[in-house]
């Protein structure tokens, strides 16, 4: 008999060889009939792996993170088969499960692949699992699987970097494929597929290396849930923060500037500015001093930081200068000249904590194919500040980060998140610097600050920056997409590596913690987010134009700049459209424009001196006097905009 631990802390007794199948339906049938994975020991098994020795199962169904990825890898290899005979001689090299689906990239050799031939994949993908075949596991030789993958040069080379005894395929059907396992019960639970895009990819993610064709799909156990999910991609078109960036001319790029180098144009530059000004009011009430750093440092600035180490060979390269030896870097981080702002004066535990904030452009060399509008991009601006105190003061000064994060959240909308608590990998302390006594009292810090401040949060093992813990904030936009968007980090380790001190009560030398936050994390990744969630629609207090005077016809040119005179003595941002166009037409781009209000004026409104208010989507405020139309603007923006 073997001793098998459930996550709700109950240990049942099996007989030795029992499978993760025949322990669900000892649970329920109708358990039973939903799991489609498992783990053991932390290891992902199939539902069929017989289990030899005391440990603790975890059963995954569709429902669960886990669940959908062992239902997507299935279906790479499904999607292989389908491609591997539809086109013969093609090479296959590897196909993981993403977020979102799956991909399979394929050397397609002289044949060639287009969206019109994404239907006969999808169909031969269904004919395939309508066979109900069962995935199954088999260990095998590096020889053997040498001699397998002879003709392919991709799994060749896999395979050699493999140990002997490590090596195991999968075999489906007539398929077969290298594979560690992870797989759902056989395929006739996948219902729906769909082929969505094919992109060019590099072997390995290496631009000296053979480029090929990554095909990206996606399944369902239900043809439903495949329609909800197309719908859901053709909202997220129409929410491309790309898209609706050109339409309201917010940003640009440039081919002659470089790749992943935005370009603000002045109604993106004025929100950026809101953005700022909003977060630095809030951080000035906080005791936050703003403080402004040069865009290179010396290259052995970030050697004592940690950050050449870590970076350096796939980032910009040093630039020289006429002096012999001297280099500099493009700034891949704030925090190191932060250390060194700390360290031009002496403190004393009186001064602590010290906040200094910046809005300050970093450079990382993010690779061609990686970059995407401005969610990944090479230069962007971080809210950064780092907060320096004394360990006493550290879980009330984290708590306070986390009160900011929060009120930016509220303020913009973002009211479906989940704290991630980012601790090391313990099987990896390569990966980071410092020791692990410092670790542990900075782990401890974050998950006891995220419990009393009632954060609903999910603990991350290897999710850590490498010099310390974190607390990112995973929200969900209005499309149910998860985003990063917030981080607190603390660190133990740039204070020693910086050599920093403050004076104690004791008259003794001491070592400050350190609080790395930056709740917008980048301007430009957040407003690409902030650009899809709200669909261009932004909260009052933000919109770069709240509203639009159209004027019947070129008669009543001087009441509406007198409106427009009004409405900015009251503070609202608004402009005038006294084009020679139809009133119709004049509305129609207005509301393409996503302008929240539109004040359309006539001979009415003038002998009145009045004004008639059209909401964006169509809904008709009537006509009301400037003063009345103001405080609907003051009203709706203090809805909106929190206090802090």
């Amino acid at each position: 008999m073997i001793q098998i631990t459930l996550p709700d802390g109950s240990i049942k007794a099996f007989e030795q060889n029992v499978t993760p199948m025949d322990v669900a339906k000892s649970i329920s049938e109708g358990l039973a009939r939903n799991v489609i994975s498992a783990s053991y020991n932390g290891t992902t098994i199939e539902t069929v792996t017989p289990l030899t020795t005391d440990g603790s199962l975890v059963l995954y169904t569709w429902n669960n993170d886990e669940g959908k990825k062992a239902f997507w890898h299935s279906s790479a290899h499904v999607l292989a088969q389908a491609i591997e005979e539809l086109y013969p001689g093609a090479k296959l090299t590897i196909g993981p499960a993403i977020d979102n689906g799956f991909y399979y990239d394929v050397d397609f050799g002289d044949q060639t692949i287009s969206d019109k031939d994404f239907k006969t994949i999808e169909t031969k993908m269904l004919e395939i699992a309508r066979g109900k075949h069962t995935f199954n596991m088999r260990s095998i030789s590096k020889a053997e699987a040498l001699e397998t993958y002879k003709d392919n040069e991709y799994k060749t080379e896999l395979i050699e970097n493999l140990e002997d005894g490590t090596i195991t395929f999968c075999d489906h059907s007539t398929f077969t494929d290298l594979c560690r396992g992870g797989h759902i019960p056989n395929t006739g639970i996948i219902k729906a597929a769909k082929v969505l895009s094919v992109a060019g990819a590099y072997w390995r993610g290496d631009e000296n290396k053979p480029q090929l064709t990554r095909v990206y799909g996606i399944t369902f156990p239900k043809q439903k849930e495949l329609t909800e999910y197309l719908h859901l991609l053709e909202e997220a078109k129409k929410r491309d923060h790309r898209k609706l960036g050109k339409e309201l001319e917010l940003f640009t790029f440039s081919a002659k500037v470089g790749q992943g180098l935005p370009l603000w144009l002045p109604k993106g530059a004025e929100l950026r500015e809101r953005l700022e000004n909003f977060l630095k009011k809030a951080q000035k009430k906080a005791g936050y001093e703003m403080v402004v750093t040069p865009h290179i440092g010396q290259k052995e600035l970030y050697v004592t930081s940690g950050h050449y180490a870590k970076y350096g060979e796939d980032s910009f390269q040093p630039i020289t200068t006429p002096k012999e030896g001297e280099e500099f870097l493009l700034k891949p981080m704030n925090c190191p000249h932060h250390c060194e702002i700390y360290n031009s004066m002496q403190w004393s535990y009186k001064d602590l904590p010290k906040r200094f904030a910046e809005f300050g452009t970093v450079y990382r060399y993010e690779q061609s194919g990686e970059l995407h509008g401005l969610t990944r991009v090479r230069g962007f601006t971080q809210d950064d500040a780092h907060i320096f105190c004394t360990p006493d003061q550290l879980d009330d000064e984290f708590k306070k980060v986390i009160d900011l994060v929060l009120y930016v959240f509220g303020s913009l909308g973002f009211e479906n998140f989940t704290a991630q608590v980012s601790l090391r990998d313990p099987e990896n302390p390569e990966k980071y610097i410092g020791s692990d006594e410092n670790w542990e009292k900075a782990e401890k810090a974050i998950l006891n600050a995220t419990i009393e401040k009632g954060l609903d949060y999910v603990v991350e093992t290897g999710e850590a920056a490498f010099y310390g813990p974190k607390l990112d904030f995973m929200v969900k936009d209005a499309l149910g997409r998860q985003w990063q968007l917030g981080t607190i980090q603390v660190d133990y380790n740039l204070p020693e590596r910086f050599e920093l001190t403050y004076k104690g009560s004791d008259n003794e030398t001491h070592r400050p913690v350190m609080i790395h936050r930056a709740p917008f994390g980048s301007m430009e990744r957040f407003i690409a987010i902030l650009l899809e969630h709200t669909g261009g629609n932004f909260p009052l207090w933000l919109m770069p134009d709240q509203a639009i005077i159209l004027s019947i016809s070129e008669k009543y040119e001087k009441y509406a700049e007198k409106v427009l005179n009004l409405l900015e003595n009251h503070e609202i941002r608004a402009l005038v459209d006294n084009r020679n166009e139809t009133i119709g037409k004049k509305i129609r781009e207005a509301e393409m424009k996503k302008i929240p209000y539109m004040i359309i004026i006539g001979e009415n409104e003038e002998q009145e001196n009045k004004i008639s208010v059209r909401q964006h989507g169509g809904e008709d405020l009537g006509s009301i006097s400037i003063e009345d139309f103001a405080k609907i603007v003051e009203t709706e923006t203090n809805k909106t905009l929190k206090q802090f």
